[in-house]
């Protein structure tokens, strides 16, 4: 918390935030406490929007982070230094992708359909974390965070082991091998079959995404981020054809690769193997290699506001200077 006579300067919506800290906590909790009850005992009346098989650590994550985002925004200093309302949208959008494929009736269908489970892991390691790094929300949410979790984000050895992994060929290559390895035929029904390997799945998928599309997606030039803007520019495209190949070698398969959901039962069984598996590979070739398209102009995109911010600055400091340079280019 910050000192009463630095609250009294900031605005009254801050105020309400911030002194409504503890009583968010008690809600969140006692929303938590109720799905987890409801969801053992009336699982049958719940609708589609509850959670299916409760987590607290999905439920908690989501709803904590968007609550440090808020009380983020109520610790910066003026309005005027808020994220863009763009970027504050994205967040909240990359937080609800996140939400609805893990905590709403939606898993129930990813666990009996090949399709919609390809439509989560690219919901969690592509839209969700996509639109997350989009808003760039590292600053603000740790600024909202309580201080022993703040220390232990920016503890050195977090620091570290987050800096090892954004390496850009690691990156790259846990990107696109973590997303594949799930989809080995064995490993996915172990994953599928044991509710353990089943969060860890979901979660890997999460965290990588995240830390993939911070690292492509950091608005700053480099050294401040850890790749220059070309080298950015080269992992969204890098990612792209291997899952395009990988895709396609799921859809164009002959043979029923994922057991699993003949087993429990598919949720619509009309629509039978070869047809799920093909649809699923599609979703795993096309909407990902759209988003590394995406990321690409995106990157462009920062680069030349980054480009365009520099050069303001250098007018500014040379001011009528710089125009006497301007005006002998033309007249020699």
């Amino acid at each position: 918390m910050i000192p009463v006579e630095s609250r009294a300067a900031l605005p009254s919506f801050p105020k309400a935030v911030l002194n409504a800290d503890s009583v968010v906590y008690g809600v969140i909790a006692a929303a938590g406490l109720a799905f987890r009850w409801l969801c053992r005992s009336q699982v049958s009346t719940l609708p589609p929007w509850a959670p299916w098989d409760f987590s607290w650590v999905e439920f908690l994550s989501v709803w904590l982070a968007a609550w440090w985002f808020i009380r983020g925004l109520a610790l910066t200093a003026a309005p005027a230094e808020w994220p863009g309302l763009p970027r504050r949208i994205c967040f909240f959008a990359g937080l609800f992708v996140i939400y609805a494929v893990l905590e709403t009736r939606f898993e129930y269908l990813a666990e009996h359909q090949f399709l919609f489970n390809r439509m989560q892991h690219v919901a969690l390691h592509h839209l969700g974390p996509l639109l997350i790094a989009v808003a760039w929300p590292g600053a603000t949410l740790k600024r909202g965070m309580p201080a022993p979790l703040r220390r232990v984000v920016e503890h050195p050895l977090v620091s570290s082991v987050v800096r090892i992994l954004q390496q850009p060929v690691l990156a790259a290559v846990l990107f696109v091998g973590l997303f594949f390895f799930w989809l080995i035929p064995s490993v996915h029904f172990r994953a599928m079959i044991n509710p353990a390997l089943y969060a860890l799945m979901n979660w890997s998928m999460a965290i990588d995404g995240i830390l993939f599309w911070c690292l492509v997606l950091d608005p700053r030039r480099s050294p401040s981020a850890r790749a220059s803007f070309g080298a950015r520019a080269a992992l969204a495209i890098a990612v792209m054809f291997p899952q395009i190949l990988g895709g396609a070698m799921i859809a164009f398969n002959p043979h029923d690769l994922y057991l699993f959901y003949d087993l429990c039962g598919r949720i619509y069984p009309a629509l039978g193997a070869h047809y799920d598996q093909a649809i699923g590979g599609l979703i795993v070739w096309i909407p990902p290699a759209m988003m590394s398209v995406l990321a690409l102009l995106l990157v462009l995109t920062m680069l030349r506001r980054v480009e365009e911010s520099e050069a303001d600055d250098e007018n500014a400091d040379a001011d009528g200077a710089r125009m006497v340079v301007h005006a002998r280019a033309w007249t020699g």
